[in-house]
């Protein structure tokens, strides 16, 4: 009689345990103040971080419209008028509303296209447009810098999935022939998937350059536009407008969640396309509808983006401020063509968080800082996202500070205060 082999079993919570994540590995030391940090007061170009006040150069409320006179004063209203549950159930069973239509028209008009639809979330809604658009036979070819939404998106496809390096042409055209020749004979087609303005190098994304690609390879063009709607373009209709190739972009994705300061999103593009995706996209199929208060309040800030063209003029008078001073006092702020304002540094992780501590605490300056392994190793970046509220008083301080900083930082002072706080000035 043979032995019985046992093998062992493993429990998911003990491998969990043993590894929290690149970012779960720092949930005890940084929890709190950098990673999940609490910003206080209202949202705006000042707010309160620890107990003080901050210059606040971390949030996408680039308009200015989060407390915006008249954007409380719809939410206020709509809360009151509707209350957060109506309209109860999805919108394909329960939830629909003469002003969800409104708003999908609204948003079509404002960008071009014939037809859009509302998601309930960006993230989500990315996904799930990416998933429902392709199958099996299909081949996708996406930027490498590609937001983690798209990466997801992706990974959810069971065909054939190629990356170009980023923004680079000679790289995309080298996958384009690879994935047309994987379609032939199989019946599938070829999804393009790039950003209108990618979020941490703030560069757009090359549509004018992609689109005349389609003279040589047959494929369609999903952009995802969260960073460009409402700031970029003539009328803020996005980074197509703003190249001139709107009509080329075959299903256009933009949320509220930045420019509009809300929640939710939307897809545009042609009726079919689009109807296919409000009756295929399982994410919106089985989920509750966008609530009314939400629907109404996008209504009216759709409206200002439209009618008050000074939010955008003052938030690139603020950014191009920004990035010249940065630009002269030296520092390198990379490619950026768009408002979101990268510096670059030489340092490590340990360096990096010194050094954001020490502009929080000792100069009230808060922004976002990106490290190995979103960037490689030996660099740090400090993003900012300037806004329409922000004011020139709140850019010199800012430079005052990462010009001490960067000394700082250069004279290797970050790496003595770790080695002896009682260093710290």
């Amino acid at each position: 009689m043979e032995a019985e082999q046992t093998t062992a079993k493993a429990d998911i919570f003990d491998r969990i345990k043993a590894n929290k994540g690149p970012l779960g590995q720092y949930a005890e030391s940084a929890e709190g103040y950098y990673i999940f940090p609490k910003l206080e007061g209202e949202i705006s170009n000042h707010m309160t971080f620890h107990g003080k006040e901050v210059i606040c150069w971390s949030i996408n409320n680039y308009l200015g419209l989060a407390n915006h006179p008249e954007i409380r004063e719809a939410d206020a209203k709509a809360a009151e008028d509707w209350g957060m549950a109506y309209p109860m159930g999805s919108r394909m069973m329960s939830g629909n509303t003469v002003h969800h239509d409104q708003l999908e028209n609204e948003l079509a008009d404002f960008v071009g296209k014939e037809k859009a639809v509302l998601v309930n979330f960006g993230y989500q809604g990315v996904m799930s447009a990416i998933d429902s658009l392709l199958d099996r036979n299909d081949v996708v070819v996406y930027d490498s810098e590609s937001h983690a939404c798209i990466v997801d998106g992706v990974r959810m496809h069971l065909g054939k999935r190629l990356v170009y390096a980023h923004n680079d042409l000679d790289s995309l055209e080298k996958n384009l022939v690879r994935a047309n020749r994987l379609v032939e004979g199989t019946g599938g087609g070829v999804l393009v998937i790039t950003e209108g303005v990618f979020g941490m190098r703030g560069d757009q994304g090359k549509l004018k350059e992609i689109v005349a690609l389609k003279k040589k390879y047959p494929f369609r063009l999903l952009v995802d536009d969260a960073h460009g709607f409402g700031t970029v373009g003539e009328t803020g209709a996005g980074t197509g407008e703003e190249q001139g190739v709107q009509d080329e972009i075959d299903v256009y994705f933009a949320t509220f969640a930045k420019s509009m300061a809300s929640i939710g999103a939307f897809l545009a593009g042609d009726k079919d396309v689009i109807q296919f995706l409000q009756y295929n996209m399982r994410s919106q199929i089985f989920a509750k509808s966008l609530p009314m208060p939400l629907v109404i309040g996008n209504l009216k800030r759709l409206e200002l983006l439209k009618t008050k063209p000074e939010l955008k003029a003052k938030l690139w008078e603020n950014s191009l401020s920004l990035q010249k001073q940065l630009t002269d006092a030296g520092f390198d702020i990379g490619v950026t063509n768009s408002c979101v304002t990268p510096v670059y540094m030489k340092g490590s992780v340990e360096e990096a968080t010194q050094m954001v501590m020490d502009l929080r605490e000792n100069f009230g300056i808060f922004c976002s800082i990106v490290v190995y392994p979103v960037i490689p190793k030996g660099m740090i970046l400090l993003r900012l996202i300037p806004t329409a509220l922000h004011n020139e008083d709140d850019i010199a301080q800012t430079i005052v500070a990462f010009k001490k900083i960067g000394k700082r930082l250069a004279e290797g002072y970050y790496k003595e205060v770790m080695i002896n706080p009682a260093k710290q000035k």
